[in-house]
């Protein structure tokens, strides 16, 4: 039987005191009865002086990680440790099991000079054996990312998978006065300004491997689509046919890019290589056929397709043959996109209200409904399948936000009041 699915049978039959729980944004009350309690222990100094700022941050991210995560429940309260270290042999697991925890992570810093070193150690509180340990030599500015990248692996004990927390959203906004594409941290923190193409560029879609980008500009006049090298800032223009050049989606190998052109004054669905060359059309009718997605094994697309009179998704192969209607409820149904794990396509329906976010099998069955509040729009999947990030205007401007694949734990990361819209989720980096 597998360890963590032991571990949650086991803890059903533990009763746990309550603590109160710190809000971190979440603005849904659902939750999976079946969570493991995690205790995150407050960071401690190892050496080089205490810096309160530095332990606050990376409780901070462990619990707004892990929390957002889904297999745990963060136990928050006060627990007085005395004397107690970080490593194997140096505390006591009685008081963490009073607690009612079932996994405990516990951190220390070193500060020298300009480096901190950063050190985390993962418990399984309940037969009190360590599960992880890693140390990491670091500079102040990338306190964040390290310790995102403790949470992914926190991720992997529990679940045999990494987490999605190093990656980054890409994102539109118009705070420059036009709208361009900028990248944060999944949580939002570490915004920078991508292009600065002092035109409209929308619909951005990172490559598999996270290093490059491609999105749609109209710098030169045409709606174009363009890739850039995230590192370099080297930017190509790969596709400038007449007419409309958008809604390029990577295929999963790298090598190949669907996107829509209309060309030939009709919207339809094509595919060229990454360096811009056209290799295939996909459709060809007289409707508007737009928005492809890749399957992850790349044998598929869905897409979106008016051409039995409202727009709903459908799929075909990654051939253009064999395509099959996919959503029959709603008259206006758009954006797909196709689950990392191949087993759920997430679209957005047209409601009274606005759009609302769904997930669907790629069969057409299991069809529900993950958004409620105001407009929500453009779902992107992270790279593990366990979130998605979309935009909202629930709080009366376009924001990005997060949930869980269930539609539980929606929490807005935009900050700073920008009208943000357009995210899609890179790969680890």
């Amino acid at each position: 039987m597998n360890k963590a699915l032991v571990l949650m049978i086991t803890l059903l039959m533990i009763p746990a005191m309550l603590f109160a729980q710190e809000n971190y944004l979440e603005v849904t009350a659902q939750g999976n009865s079946r969570q493991l309690p995690l205790a995150i222990a407050q960071p401690r100094s190892l050496g080089g002086g205490e810096n309160a700022e530095i332990a606050r941050e990376i409780a901070d991210i462990l619990k707004f990680d892990l929390n957002l995560a889904g297999p745990f429940s963060i136990i928050t309260g006060s627990l007085n440790e005395g004397s107690g270290g970080i490593r194997p042999g140096e505390f006591d697991y009685a008081p963490w099991r009073s607690i009612g925890a079932a996994f405990l992570i516990k951190s220390g810093y070193t500060i020298s000079g300009g480096s901190i070193t950063l050190e985390f150690r993962m418990y399984d509180v309940l037969n009190g054996k360590p599960l992880a340990g890693k140390r990491y030599t670091l500079k102040r500015s990338e306190l964040r990312k390290v310790t995102h990248t403790f949470s992914d692996e926190a991720m992997f004990v529990v679940t045999g998978e990494k987490g999605p927390f190093t990656g980054k959203i890409a994102f539109v906004s118009p705070v420059s006065g036009n709208k361009e594409v900028f990248v944060m941290d999944y949580d939002g923190y570490n915004v920078q300004k991508l292009t600065k193409n002092r035109a409209i560029t929308i619909n951005p879609d990172f490559s598999p491997n996270g290093r490059e980008i491609i999105y749609t500009s109209y710098k030169k006049g045409n709606p174009d689509l363009y890739r850039r090298d995230i590192s370099t800032g080297a930017e190509a223009r790969i596709s400038s046919r007449q007419g409309g050049n958008f809604t390029g989606a990577w295929s999963p190998d790298g090598s190949k890019i669907a996107l829509t052109m209309s060309k030939d004054d009709n919207s339809e669905i094509y595919i060229i290589s990454k360096d811009g060359r056209q290799l295939g059309r996909l459709t060809n009718n007289d409707a508007i056929d737009i928005s492809p997605s890749w399957s992850p094994d790349g044998s598929h697309i869905a897409f979106v397709s008016d051409r039995l009179g409202s727009p709903q998704i459908f799929t075909m192969s990654s051939g253009g043959s064999s395509s099959r209607r996919l959503t029959y409820s709603g008259n206006y149904n758009v954006s797909p996109n196709w689950s990392p794990k191949g087993d759920r396509i997430l679209y957005c329906r047209q409601q009274s209200g606005g759009f609302q976010i769904h997930a669907i099998n790629p069969d057409g069955s299991g069809d529900i409904q993950l958004t409620a509040d105001g407009r929500n729009e453009y779902p992107h999947w992270s790279p593990d399948g366990r979130l998605i990030t979309f935009s909202s205007n629930r709080d009366g401007r376009e924001a990005i936000y997060v949930m869980r694949a269930d539609g539980t734990g929606q929490t807005k990361v935009s900050r700073a009041g920008r009208a943000d819209s357009q995210p899609t989720w890179s790969a680890r980096w």
